[in-house]
Order: structure tokens, then C-alpha cells, then sequence
């Protein structure tokens, strides 16, 4: 029977999501716990790679276990018993086998959250450029060219360098703006907010990386369009630390997300 997991992840102390040598990831990490509890090996896929000290709000996975049959509440509370603090199971059930926690992803939405202020709980928290900036960016010239990233395009230049992917054309149906003083935290956050049906390696620290340099006015708004047309990685913004940037939402058609 294939199972799904719904969890979220500090991704600090990780080299991100997916298993590699001699780094301390959270695939490994929480198949290690699965299989302990279940007292069998247990594979586990998730929804989405994420980059070094990348964090995951709403994070899927999915694992297919033959063994004796247990209750999904007292697995979630075991696995809760010994992962480390910073990884946390909401829940887990039962799905079709076919299901696929990555390939059945309809989209997914990360935020980006810049500091206004210097604000000592908000350390682990990206120093993106203008993030203690006396003039602060300007917001509707970021959001005027956030709209420009909206609907398919060849997002090459907002992709690292020689990754292994089979095509960078994205549908983004979400990208904006906005500030909040109540999140996380005591100090002003801008907070970047984008959703597509796929993202490249690097592609949202980039996006924002970009747009704070049209906010600080150092580039036009209309700079978007130059660079998604040229498709030259050298053209745009530097990519701001990973730090700063949350896998906020997966959604699937029949599955339901954190709010």
C-alpha cells in the first residue's frame, strides 16, 4: 500500500531535501525514522528537491509499505517521538498506488522573506541586498515586474548554470509582492510569494535577487522582459541565500495543504 506523508522542515542544519553522500539530509533522515518504527526498510519520495538550508512549510512524500498493517495516528505520533526538532509530521495516510508525490504535484508556491530591520529572533532569516537599507525598495515597481514574469515562459535566465533539466519553459501563475508585521517574527518582512507548475534550480532566489534590484531602482521594470527574452543566466540578478526562501504550498487536485 503506497502511503503519503505531510510534513515541514527547518532546512538549516540540511543539505536539502534529497540523499547524498556525506551530507546530512531529510530524505535520509526520515526514512531512517519510518524504518525504525516499522521495523522494515522504507523508501521514500518526495514532492520536490530543495536546494542547502532551503525550508518546507508543506512538504509531501509518499513511501509503499507491505508489512503488517498499523494506525496512521500512532505512526505520525512515533515518528514525531524521535525525529529531530526541526522536522515535523502532520499527518499521514493512505492513497491510490499510482499516486505520485512529485510527478502528481499539480503546482507549488514558495515564499521569499527579506528582513526590513535587523531583528535578533530573526537571524536564521535571509540578509537579502536592502534588507537594512535606510530607502526601502519600492514595492510597485516590484510588483509591476513580478506581473511580467506571469504565464509560460523560458525561464533560462533565471536558471543556474548547466543543471540537468529537460526543458525551462514555466507556467507561473502567481507572483507578487507584499509586507506583513506579524510573521515570524516582530520585525517588518517583505515577503515575495510566486506559484508555478515547475521551478528551475536557483529560480526564485534569482526571481528575487532581480527584483530587489528593480525595487533599489537600479534597473527598469521592463528589464523582465529583456531578460526573459535573451535567456542569458549573466544578465540577471545574483541569487539571494537560500536562508530566506520557503516550499510554502504542493498542490495536488485532490489533496488538501496547509493554510
Amino acid at each position: 500500500m503506497r502511503y503519503f506523508v505531510h510534513l515541514s522542515f527547518n532546512g538549516t542544519n540540511y543539505h536539502g531535501w534529497q540523499i547524498q553522500k556525506n551530507a546530512p539530509c531529510v530524505q535520509a533522515v526520515l526514512e531512517d525514522a519510518i524504518s525504525r518504527v516499522l521495523g522494515e526498510t522504507v523508501t521514500v519520495t518526495g514532492c520536490s528537491r530543495t536546494d542547502t538550508g532551503v525550508h518546507a512549510k508543506d512538504f509531501r512524500a509518499h513511501f509503499n509499505y507491505t508489512g503488517n498493517p498499523f494506525q496512521c495516528d500512532v505512526l505520525t505520533y512515533k515518528l514525531n517521538a524521535i525525529l529531530p526538532p526541526d522536522i515535523y509530521v502532520y499527518d499521514i495516510f493512505p492513497v491510490p498506488e499510482n499516486l505520485h508525490a512529485r510527478f502528481h504535484a499539480v503546482s507549488r508556491t514558495y515564499r521569499y522573506y527579506v528582513r526590513r530591520n535587523k531583528d535578533p529572533f530573526l537571524g536564521g532569516l535571509s540578509s537579502a541586498p536592502g534588507t537594512y537599507c535606510q530607502t526601502p525598495p519600492d514595492m510597485e515597481m516590484m510588483n509591476n515586474a513580478a506581473g511580467l514574469l506571469l504565464g509560460t515562459h523560458d525561464f533560462t535566465s533565471f536558471s543556474k548554470l548547466h543543471s540537468q533539466t529537460r526543458s525551462n519553459i514555466c507556467t507561473v501563475t502567481e507572483a507578487h509582492w507584499f509586507i506583513t508585521h506579524e510573521e515570524l517574527g516582530v520585525a517588518p518582512l517583505w515577503i515575495f510569494q510566486v506559484t508555478a507548475d515547475r521551478f528551475l534550480r536557483n529560480m526564485v532566489r534569482c526571481m528575487v535577487g532581480s527584483l530587489l534590484e528593480i525595487g533599489m531602482k537600479k534597473k527598469p521594470v521592463e528589464w523582465i522582459l529583456q531578460l526573459l527574452t535573451e535567456k542569458n543566466r549573466s544578465l540577471a540578478g545574483h541569487s539571494v541565500p537560500p536562508e530566506g526562501l520557503f516550499l510554502w504550498k504542493v498542490n495536488y487536485d485532490k489533496l488538501k495543504t496547509v493554510n
